[in-house]
């Protein structure tokens, strides 16, 4: 072989350093995936690595939501993909804490900015929680994010105002909303968005985002594919779901059978998907892996 040939390893690039793999080095590359003409190692977890990693996130998660009942943290946002438990996580922690449910309240939806000062003046209190639950357009309007991140500084005192000419009534009180006032509570985003890809993508967003996010605990739930999708839904009814559903009669194993060999054609990878799949499972016995097939996954030909 010529000389100054490697025998094996990575070619090296014009002005980049070698990458050639060293004796005795620790690595495993599974497979190989071209990057802008180069060639990068891609490492694969297994199951239980993920598992132990999404297991980390949602354990954290729940410690800083702990933080945000009882008033040491005073805004949380939380991200992941839609249908994976967050939500439901969440809500439930609050319900145990405040039974009465007259501590937090939980808005979903279209939120305008008047509706959003209403809403920090009614639960501007110490050891009141809003939850803004899929309500993201709070974050395409400039007024509402303003007020966000008013009410989610590190500031002593979070002095938030609202200077229009309009009047605005707290319906609860009949009285007048004044137009500053002090928030004392904590404010809890879930939120589909991934701030850090957005940001990194310099989307329009970015300089609020950032400024959201200074303000508070971001916790990203690290669930980016389906193979970690299909992680979550398994540990989920390993652990609890289908033992407190009415769909005891289940076989859970057959069922995350079937949702793993479909990863790929299923509608969407989602506890929601899952349920949908356990209930033909136990509604048709016979046929439901062909029901499941035309009605939860695409490009099926019966």
């Amino acid at each position: 072989m010529p000389k100054g040939i490697p025998k094996a390893g990575f070619r090296r690039r014009r002005g980049k350093s070698d990458m050639s793999i060293l004796p005795n080095r620790a690595v495993h590359i599974q497979r190989m995936v071209p990057v802008e003409n180069d060639i990068v190692p891609v490492r694969h977890e297994s199951d239980e690595l993920i598992a132990i990693r999404l297991a980390n996130r949602f354990e954290i998660m729940d410690a800083m939501i702990r933080d945000a009942t009882n008033g040491t943290a005073r805004a949380v946002i939380v991200s992941g993909p839609p249908g994976l438990g967050k939500s439901y996580t969440i809500e439930h922690h609050l319900q145990k804490w405040n039974p009465a449910n007259d501590k937090f309240l939980i808005t979903r939806g279209y939120v305008r900015p008047t509706g959003l000062f209403k809403l920090l003046y009614q639960y501007r209190s110490p050891g009141q929680v809003i939850v803004f639950d899929d309500a993201d357009s709070i974050f395409s309007d400039d007024t509402s994010l303003n007020f966000l991140k008013a009410v989610c500084d590190t500031t002593k005192k979070r002095i938030v105002s609202y200077l229009a000419e309009t009047v605005l009534i707290d319906e609860d009180s009949a009285t007048r909303i004044p137009r500053q006032f002090e928030f004392e509570g904590t404010i809890i985003f879930i939120t589909n968005y991934d701030f850090d890809a957005l940001i990194s993508r310099g989307h329009k967003l970015t300089p609020h985002l950032e400024a959201l996010m200074s303000r508070s605990h971001y916790i990203d739930l690290a669930l980016k594919n389906r193979r970690d999708y299909f992680v979550r839904i398994k540990t989920v009814f390993t652990e609890k779901m289908l033992a407190e559903s009415e769909f005891r009669s289940v076989d859970r194993d057959v069922l995350l059978d079937f949702i793993e060999d479909n990863l790929a054609e299923l509608r969407e990878v989602s506890l929601r998907m899952a349920i949908k799949i356990a209930a033909l499972c136990q509604n048709h016995p016979i046929t439901w892996k062909r029901i499941a097939k035309i009605t939860c996954c695409k490009e099926f030909t019966a």
